[in-house]
Parts: structure tokens; sequence; C-alpha cells
């Protein structure tokens, strides 16, 4: 990875030539440094199925504002995967014909989506087996850093992971995905990118946040691979909340930090700082606070309750995108209920087209986390989630619902059925 990361540098400095950028700009981005192979923490391989990466990648983007959609209806977007990838139970995952033969003004876009599907998934099952003890929640980085920091040109990673368990201090971390259709060499380039996107997060001391970065091959000719890097250290941790702070289900406004990190002293020398985004010591509560009314957020928008949704946004992240109309296309309703392996859902549900076949999608909430969701009790929701974290279904079809269906471990499904 060292050598594309040079190239990409060379390749930056260019560019910012061309540009007329200033002599005395940075050409050298900063990366996290002592990256090794996350495939010494477990398996080479991992057992899913489609369902699953597009459970998580809607998860992922129902907070995005990206394309022509707003809010609630952005998770939506994963389906036009559905046909993309196939494989069985004694195979690789692979692209299917159909997911080959995309246009090519479609397949960035591709490769960039199922990066993130397929990076989530491994960053959730790698977390997962090294802290058998914690929730795993996957919080999109950009609507995280709103509440905390104006917008700014500064490289930002895509998520964070957090890592969590009731009445105790939960760990963060920041996540990079990327994707290509390419090969291992262009997945090193990707890597090298990835790396400088998570090193402008310091939770705690310098140079101490781990971090996974993640890129996805999906190559015309063989099966998907993700390759996978990871930066350990003793930052990360947030500290336990005080028991008369209101935890968190205590509503949150945008506050203003200043976007530096700060180096420690050398020598004689004064503390100096660079440029990005340090969760200091005095900030652990709060950005705690943050990380875990975002999920509670992406939980409710996923299910497709705006109203629901504002009261764990501030201005910054976005609160406006979920009230009032953006266009016919645009919203979702939380007006939806299934019964899903002996459990009743409730959420949102999409009818679209497969080529010529019509299919049905839900998604959602078991009803009773819901409704503390949509009370604003995320507290008694965590408690509830971690006593039943081992409790979910974990087949991949409902002979009732007659279609896939994935449940994951936060109380949100996923289904798709035909429609006859």
């Amino acid at each position: 990875m060292t050598d594309a990361a040079a190239k990409y540098d060379e390749n930056r400095a260019k560019e910012q030539a061309d540009k007329k950028k200033s002599k005395d700009e940075d050409n050298v981005l900063r990366r996290k440094p002592e990256l090794r192979p996350v495939s010494a923490w477990g398996e080479r391989s991992v057992q899913l199925t489609p369902w699953d990466v597009l459970h998580v990648l809607g998860r992922a983007t129902a907070l995005s504002s990206r394309g022509a959609a707003r809010g609630l209806a952005e998770h939506w977007g994963a389906l036009k995967y559905s046909q993309a990838l196939t494989g069985d139970t004694g195979s690789f995952m692979k692209l299917s014909a159909e997911g080959k033969v995309t246009a090519d003004y479609y397949k960035a876009l591709q490769s960039r989506e199922l990066g993130i599907g397929f990076g989530l998934v491994a960053a959730q099952r790698v977390l997962a087996q090294r802290y058998p003890d914690r929730v795993v929640s996957i919080v999109p980085g950009d609507t995280t850093l709103r509440a905390g920091w104006s917008p700014r040109g500064i490289y930002r990673p895509q998520f964070f992971a957090e890592l969590w368990k009731p009445g105790e201090p939960s760990l963060a971390l920041p996540i990079a995905c990327k994707g290509n259709h390419s090969n291992a060499t262009h997945s090193y380039g990707q890597l090298a990118s990835a790396s400088a996107h998570v090193e402008t997060v310091h939770i705690g001391p310098w140079n101490e946040t781990p971090a996974l970065i993640f890129s996805t091959e999906l190559p015309p000719d063989g099966h998907v691979i993700v390759h996978a890097l990871c930066a350990e250290g003793r930052g990360g941790w947030l500290s336990k909340p005080h028991a008369g702070g209101g935890g968190l289900d205590v509503r949150l406004s945008d506050a203003n930090h200043f976007p530096e990190i700060r180096l420690p002293a050398e020598g004689d020398k004064p503390p100096s700082s660079v440029t990005g985004y340090h969760v200091t010591p005095e900030r652990y509560e709060w950005f705690g606070q943050v990380l875990a009314r975002t999920a509670a957020a992406g939980l409710t928008a996923f299910a497709g309750d705006g109203e629901a949704t504002t009261q764990y946004l501030t201005e910054r992240q976005g609160k406006k995108r979920f009230t009032g109309f953006a266009h016919a296309a645009a919203g979702s309703v939380q007006d939806a209920d299934h019964l899903l392996f002996g459990i009743r859902f409730v959420g949102t549900d999409h009818v679209f087209r497969l080529n010529r076949t019509r299919v049905e999608a839900f998604s959602g909430v078991a009803k009773d986390l819901f409704d503390l969701l949509a009370a604003g009790q995320v507290e008694q929701y965590r408690r509830e989630i971690y006593e039943r974290r081992s409790a979910w279904p974990s087949n991949s079809w409902d002979g009732r619902w007659d279609g896939p269906v994935s449940v994951h471990q936060d109380g949100t499904v996923l289904a798709m059925r035909l429609l006859r």
C-alpha cells in the first residue's frame, strides 16, 4: 500500500498544480500509521446472503441526502442491486450476469455502494467476534460529525462503529469503505485513500484511535474479495454517562468545535495542531450521546417515520430533511406492519420491478422496540437490545412471508417477496 499511497500523492500534487493551488499547501495527506491486515482477527471467509448486504447498505444510507431522493427514501436505493449478486451455499458470492453488464456510467456507483455494503458487513462481523460482550452500531460519519463541527472541505470517515454495553463506556472507531470493479492493485490505491479519511478523526490521545478501512473487489470474472486493514490503539473509548445528566434521552443542539487535532508537545516546543476532528476527554460524554442518538435516527428513518427521526437530529445534521414535502417519489411513510418469524415488525414498504417482475419490499423495526424509539427512550431501547442480542432469528427465508428476510441485532428487518 505504500507504493499506492506515494502514487496517489504524486497525482494529487499534479492536480493541485494544474489548479494553481498555493505552493504552501501540503500535497501529502496524513494517513493512519501502522495498518495491519484484519484477517489476523478471524477467518478469511464470511458466510452471508445478498439480503444481508442490501440490509446493511439500506441502514447505512437511511440518513443520507445524496441524489434526487431525500432522507427517508434513500435506503430503498439498495434494492437496485437485488439482481446484481449471485452465489449459493457452496460458492463464493460474485457479480451476476446482470451485474456485469451494468452501463459504464453506473459502474462507479455500483462498486461504491456495494463496497459500503460488503465493508460494513465485514466490520460488524470482525468487531462482534473481537468484542462478544458488545453490540455493534454503525453510524454515518458525516451526519455524526455535523453535530459538533460546521461543514468544511476536510476528509472524514464515512462511518463510525460504536461498540456499546448499557452502563459502560463505549468504544468508537472510524470506518472508510470503498469498492471497485478492477483488481487488487486498484484496491491498494483505495486503501491508501481510505486511510487518509479515518486519520482525520482522533478520539482521545494523538495517534491512538483504532480504525478499519476496506476496499471491495467486484471483478467481472471471479468472486467478491474484501481487502481489510485495521489500526489499533488505546484511544476510541468514551466516558461512562453521568447518572444525573439525562443520558441518551436528552435532545441535543449543534455544538461548535474548532476543527483541529491537538498534537502532543515535543520538548520545549509549544503544542501544535493539525486540521481534523478531535474528541478530547471533555467531549467524550457528548460524543457518546451524538453517536447513540444518530444511530436511533437511522433506525426510525429505516422504518419510515420522519416525525420520530427529527427528535434525534440537530439542525446541521439534517432535521429539516425529515419534515415537510420534498417531491412525490422521495418520501416513505411508517404505515405497514408484518409478522415475520413470529415477531411483529412495523415500518414502511415499497413496490418495484425487477425487470418485468413486481416485487414488494418491507423495512422496519420490531414493534415494541420502535415504540420505545418513537417515544425518545434510547436508554430503554438499548437495554432491551442488549438482552435480546442473541435471540433474533438467523433464518434467511420466512415461509409465511414467502420470501427472503434479513433480521439484524438492532431489531431491524428487510424482507422481499414476489407479487404474483
